[in-house]
């Protein structure tokens, strides 16, 4: 393909892009649907990852471009309503692999459906001003420029390779917004106060940076996620200094995590110095499926992390265990669990409890999920429910 024919193919794809956008409910507005036909996502992933499930063994991922494939299949592909992966294990691109390989994504253009609805639901008024948190490819920033202007956007990225990556992207679409290589934690003191806050990566808590940065009436929208997986997108309202108060948003949305924001390697505990195994109506399959009771399990338990071995006899095959060496170990199935708690806590206590109330409260779903922002505290409930949990805090980072 010549670049001209490159150029009007790619502009056909988006706009059947925005079709489907729109016809399934995440365009809302004329002005995301012109910004989605307008900004060439492929200038943004000119190359990726393709994910490759072999019948046995690990996942792997084909490098993918014009050259490496066919300009009609890559172009397909970047206008797909997916997320693509372009970096794994923090450094490797799909130019400097020569085939199939394996890795851990660490970078990714999120999949366009998810990144107009979080624009959709940010709010933004014309003239607002917006700090993204993750430029990452760059894409989303780039819609957020055509909407906006980008005078009125500045992206935060930490990578280095991805923020250089992102910016040559944004220059050649004939975007240039505020571009800044730091942690997005602290965001940018300089431009504030603004007017919205997005994140593109997930978060334990909301930073209080934020909030400093924001004013009354500034709206944040942030996926909070933690080590058990359990995740939801937040919007939450700036009320006052350092006040904020929101709620989960429906749907299921996964982001990569901060990269501070990951746990340390997990260590395997003794499992022969525990307590006598006991029956359980909560096994680990409440914290192994996407869902309410997930994020309610991690809420009681957010330091903990799971762990999958493997059957091995009676043995136990899945273990949840906590930083100062508490665990919880499994053995059964699913409405036939025993649980054996070992080390300093018994958590699963609290997750039993926790689950307890979720059920008493009538199951509420995600979006019923309250969160309120202050200085002192980061808390979660449920709808009308007393039952609060307090979400990690900076110092509580491992």
């Amino acid at each position: 393909m010549t670049p001209d024919e490159v150029a009007r193919h790619a502009s056909g794809l988006r706009h059947q892009l925005a079709v489907r956008l729109e016809l399934d409910g995440h365009i809302r507005t004329p002005g995301w649907r012109e910004a989605v036909e307008g900004v060439p996502r492929h200038e943004f992933i000119p190359e990726f990852f393709v994910r490759v499930d072999p019948a046995s063994g690990p996942t792997l991922w084909d490098p993918t471009s014009a050259d490496l494939s066919t300009p009609d299949r890559w172009l397909a592909l970047a206008y797909q309503d997916a997320s693509q992966v372009t970096q794994l294990d923090g450094k490797t691109t799909p130019s400097d692999v020569t085939g199939l390989v394996e890795g851990n994504p660490t970078s990714s253009s999120t999949m366009p459906s998810l990144v107009v609805r979080m624009w959709e639901d940010l709010e933004v008024e014309d003239g607002d001003r917006v700090l993204e948190i993750g430029t990452g490819t760059g894409y989303s920033t780039a819609l957020g420029c055509h909407r906006l202007g980008a005078d009125n956007i500045t992206s935060v990225e930490f990578d280095s390779e991805v923020a250089d990556r992102a910016q040559q992207a944004l220059a050649r679409a004939g975007y240039r917004p505020h571009l800044i290589l730091g942690d997005g934690e602290k965001g940018l003191s300089g431009g504030a106060p603004y007017d919205r806050i997005i994140a593109t990566c997930s978060f334990r808590y909301v930073p209080q940076t934020w909030l400093a940065q924001s004013k009354p009436g500034t709206i944040i929208l942030v996926t909070l996620s933690g080590w058990l997986g359990g995740t939801g997108l937040v919007k939450l309202t700036v009320t006052g200094d350092g006040t904020a108060e929101g709620q989960f948003l429906p749907g299921y949305v996964s982001f990569m995590p901060s990269r501070a924001h990951y746990p340390e390697p997990a260590v395997i505990p003794d499992l022969a110095d525990g307590s006598i195994p006991r029956p359980t109506s909560v096994g680990p399959d409440a914290v192994a499926t996407y869902g309410p009771a997930q994020l309610v399990a991690q809420l009681a338990i957010p330091e903990a992390q799971y762990l999958q071995l493997g059957s091995d006899d009676d043995k136990p095959d899945h273990v949840i265990i906590q930083p100062d060496g508490s665990y919880a170990a499994f053995t059964g199935k699913p409405g036939a669990w025993a649980v054996q708690q070992g080390g300093p806590q018994k958590f699963w206590d609290a997750v039993e409890a926790a689950l307890t109330d979720w059920s008493e409260a009538g199951e509420p779903p995600i979006e019923q999920f309250q969160v309120s922002v202050t200085p002192q505290a980061q808390v979660v409930r449920f709808h009308r429910s007393p039952t609060t949990w307090r979400l990690p805090s900076p110092s509580e980072l491992h």
